[in-house]
């Protein structure tokens, strides 16, 4: 049981500080799949949206700090309770999602690392077994240091994560795991490439012989039948491949403008998923930045899933001498965790990307 302990012990607490930091790397994306849990289709919890930044940094905090306090084996009995409340929550929460299918992603390793709804509850139940052998061998966790050091090692774990989560908040997560990071051409990734999975797709065909239903399973093909042909019920048994990228438009009165814009040598995209939530004292910087940008021959645009009235309202106010385009809100989202953040790209290919507190940071 000793044995069983200690492998336990280092299994769960590598992957609570792999995971929480994965986590506290992108806070606000962790804070967008909160709020995907607390909606009227999942757990129908609304009150709890406004609160979801806060709950996604307290929640990721003390993921990190329960894998540091396991591995040196401070205070064992609350951190092993503690997991197992955290462990047995989070397996119903992937359990629902799964078998009801709400949501496809459950954030567990951010963008880092993409689950299916069943790949996590079966992610959950295994570290609930481990956590369930820590739970009836706590007697076997003792301290690698002695208590004074336990409480310094636990504080600096404490402010390193707060340090951090401060840090990604008022600028940009540290690491970019998403498909718009630095480098990466948004062209090449929503194309798909040649000999690339299909998906694979069973067909029942219904029809009405002599008076009597008859179903034809084929895999595409029309069947040869002798009788009514009255419905068709599809069954999707592979998903064929998906680029990085999709759903991705620049929209402007119902025309996509994407594969123009993105041919442009020099373009800037002041990116703002929602005008109404945007930090408008940033909109100063970023009309200045406008002007710098243009003056060097830069095309400039605006994208936004806001209405066109809210968009000139705040061109009015702020002198922004640029066009907004309709995106869709998920897809800004996941382009820049800031509202608004700046990209800077070259035939779709992008160079710069800022936080809307380092705008000065933007080299043209």
């Amino acid at each position: 049981m000793k044995y069983l302990v200690w492998i336990s012990r280092i299994i769960v607490g590598v992957l609570f500080i792999i995971s929480g930091l994965i986590k506290l790397n992108d806070p606000l994306g962790f804070s967008f799949k909160l709020e995907e849990y607390f909606s009227p289709g999942v757990l129908d919890l609304p009150f709890l949206v406004p609160m979801a930044l806060g709950i996604s940094i307290f929640v990721v905090i003390v993921e990190v700090l329960l894998g540091v306090m396991l591995l040196i084996g401070f205070k064992p009995k609350l951190t092993v309770w503690s997991l197992l409340a955290m462990i047995v929550f989070f397996t119903f929460l992937t359990f629902y999602s799964a078998y009801f299918n709400k949501v496809t992603d459950c954030g567990c390793f951010g963008d880092a690392v993409k689950l299916t709804p069943w790949e996590s509850f079966t992610k959950d139940v295994i570290l609930l077994v481990f956590i369930l052998v820590l739970f009836y061998g706590r007697k076997y966790i003792t301290p690698i240091f002695k208590e004074k050091i336990n409480w310094i090692v636990g504080g600096i774990a404490l402010v390193a994560c707060g340090w951090f989560a401060y840090h990604v908040l008022n600028h940009l997560p540290s690491v970019d795991f998403r498909p718009y990071k630095i480098g990466a051409n948004i062209q090449e990734g929503m194309s798909v490439p040649e000999g690339a999975p299909q998906p694979v797709y069973e067909y029942a065909w219904r029809f009405k012989v002599n008076g009597a239903d008859q179903i034809v399973v084929t895999n595409g093909e029309y069947p040869s039948v002798d009788g009514e042909f009255v419905d068709v019920e599809t069954t999707l048994l592979q998903e064929g491949y998906e680029p990085p990228i999709h759903d991705f438009t620049i929209e402007q009165e119902g025309q996509d403008y994407a594969a123009d814009l993105l041919e442009e040598d020099k373009l800037v995209m002041v990116i703002a998923y929602d005008l109404a939530k945007s930090h408008h004292n940033a909109f100063a910087g970023v009309a200045e930045m406008a002007k710098k940008a243009m003056a060097k021959g830069y095309r400039v645009i605006g994208m936004s899933a806001s209405s066109n009235q809210m968009a000139n309202e705040l061109k009015k106010q702020y002198g922004l001498d640029f066009e907004f385009y309709f995106t869709d809100e998920t897809t800004l989202k996941t382009i820049v965790r800031s509202n608004p953040g700046i990209l800077v790209l070259q035939r779709g290919t992008i160079q710069q990307k800022v936080h809307y507190n380092d705008i000065d940071r933007l080299a043209f």
